[in-house]
C-alpha cells in the first residue's frame, strides 16, 4: 500500500471536507485532486481570426476539485502498478 496512504496531511489530524466537482462524493481535503485549466470564453474558430488581427483575448480559468475516482476516470491521474505506488509520482 501507499506510504502516505493516499493523502498529503502527515500528522495534522483531520482534514476539511471538500466535494468532488465531478460526483458530489465528500472527499478529505489531504486526499483531493485540484486541476486548473484555461477555458477559452470565444469559439475557437472566432478566436484564430481575432488573434491574425492583433486582438488580446482573455481567458478565464476553471479549477476543479476531484476524487481519486474521477481523477482516472478523465484520464488526470493513472493507475500505477503496486511496486511504483510507494513512491510519488513525477508531473
Amino acid at each position: 500500500k501507499r506510504k502516505s496512504r493516499g493523502r498529503s496531511k502527515g500528522a495534522k489530524g483531520r482534514d476539511s471536507i471538500l466535494y468532488c466537482d465531478g460526483c458530489g462524493r465528500p472527499i478529505p481535503r489531504g486526499k483531493a485532486i485540484r486541476i486548473t485549466r484555461p477555458v477559452s470564453i470565444v469559439d475557437p474558430q472566432l478566436r484564430k481570426e481575432l488573434e491574425k488581427k492583433g486582438a488580446i483575448i482573455a481567458r478565464s480559468y476553471v479549477t476543479k476539485t476531484l476524487c481519486v475516482s474521477c481523477a482516472v476516470y478523465q484520464g488526470v491521474r493513472k493507475v500505477r502498478a503496486r511496486e511504483e505506488r510507494r513512491t510519488s509520482a513525477r508531473r
